[in-house]
């Protein structure tokens, strides 16, 4: 606890990925106080044409009240 999890378009390298989930770790780890074998961090690459199904409608309209950090477009 926590776990993280990332959801981008595909493209992206490992080692971007790697580096991107040192970085949540570090600012889990800075700001909430837990150790690193407390965090986990998943990646899960989302095809743009499916964006909109399986990313924008359920994790981010449905679900908008838990958003901290909003996206700046609307589909």
């Amino acid at each position: 606890m926590p776990h993280v999890i990332v959801k981008a378009w595909p493209g992206k390298t490992e080692e971007q990925k790697r580096l991107l989930a040192e970085a949540i770790t570090r600012d889990v780890m800075e700001i909430l106080g837990y150790r690193a074998d407390s965090v986990s961090v998943a990646f899960e690459e989302v095809a743009s044409e499916n964006w909109k199904k399986e990313v924008y409608i359920p994790d981010i309209e449905a679900r908008s009240e838990v958003l901290y950090k909003k996206p700046g477009y609307k589909m």
